[in-house]
């Protein structure tokens, strides 16, 4: 294509990136079949210019947009929602149950963004978040089927990363496109033998015993790869999993570990657990970056992955449940 942000990555499936932070930390999809098309994830506000503009490369417009889908509400996944619906004349919002009223009303996604960036921040990074109006919503129930002029796209429940994610399954290319279901494999990584995964366990739903079970329900389809939103395309998943499985237990064991420690200092210890955690498993897989490299490109995962063991681990104690892993 006519930008290397922009890459065709299965038949009729581009990649294109969203301009989050840094080139290869975000990337959402444009599926095309005929001259009907789909959009899984929407970057921000910021990246829905240079999404408008490749449809229009592709000698196509706004109006030939039947479906925007993103996994889930998080701001990197589905930021641009409703600046592409307002774009789009005839486009229809997919979206988890639990995800749309926060599309309906982003209020609370703009209050907790700013809270965490401060206003300039979110401004910077983020841009706005437009409402998207309730008639141009579908709340997809698990296994919906959508057809995109004879491609079927398929949307499945799968909690975990957060309790309104939602995969979809593209049947012509046997792959899901995969939120932050299938976890975070950054290319600059793949100096090693085959990617490296690991699990983002972000504020503020991270449910291991759920995400142990969605991944398996994804298996189950046999697919033949997976788009990731954090970043492009891995492919023979079946040989990944299980290290994603293992970032999973071994995250929540740091969690874990703190479970008794409820003092000023546990914030601080579990982001340094996640950090010394994540150079090892790097390491481990035969990642020989430099280590001050790889702390940069993991710098904002480790410190949203902290903060999402932090908020787990006081859901666990306010319900007194505690958790043991399979």
């Amino acid at each position: 294509m006519s930008s290397p942000a922009i890459l065709e990555v299965a038949d009729q499936v581009f990649r294109i990136e969203t301009g989050l932070y840094r080139h290869g930390l975000a990337a959402c999809y444009l599926v095309r079949s005929h001259d009907r098309l789909a959009l899984v994830e929407t970057g921000t506000a910021h990246t829905v210019p240079r999404l408008l503009q490749f449809i229009g490369e592709l000698g196509l417009t706004p109006a030939h947009v039947d479906y925007v889908m993103p996994t889930h509400v998080h701001l990197d996944h589905a930021g641009g929602s409703g600046d592409l619906i307002a774009a789009c004349p005839g486009a229809q919002l997919v979206i988890h149950p639990k995800g749309a009223p926060h599309m309906l009303d982003p209020a609370r996604l703009i209050a907790g963004a700013s809270a965490v960036y401060g206003a300039d921040g979110f401004a910077r990074d983020y841009g706005h978040l437009l409402p998207v109006p309730k008639a141009r919503m579908i709340i997809a129930a698990d296994g919906q089927e959508f057809d995109l002029a004879g491609r079927t796209l398929t949307f499945i429940d799968t909690p975990g990363h957060a309790n309104h994610h939602g995969c979809i399954y593209d049947e012509r290319t046997r792959g899901f496109f995969t939120g932050d279901t299938f976890g975070i494999s950054y290319r600059e990584f793949d100096q090693a033998a085959a990617p490296w995964l690991f699990a983002p366990t972000t504020p503020v739903a991270f449910d291991p015993e759920s995400w142990l079970t969605t991944l398996d329900k994804l298996m189950a389809f046999k697919p033949t790869a997976m788009y990731l939103t954090h970043y492009g395309r891995v492919d023979a998943p079946e040989t990944l999993v299980d290290g994603l499985r293992e970032s999973i237990r071994a995250l929540a064991a740091i969690a874990l570990a703190e479970e008794d420690r409820d003092d000023p200092g546990r914030a601080a210890r579990l982001k340094d657990a996640v950090s010394r955690h994540l150079v090892a498993s790097a390491r481990a897989h035969g990642v020989d970056m430099d280590h001050g490299r790889i702390i940069e490109l993991l710098a904002l995962d480790t410190e949203l992955n902290a903060q999402g063991l932090e908020v787990w681990l006081r859901r666990l104690e306010k319900s007194a449940a505690g958790r043991v892993l399979k």
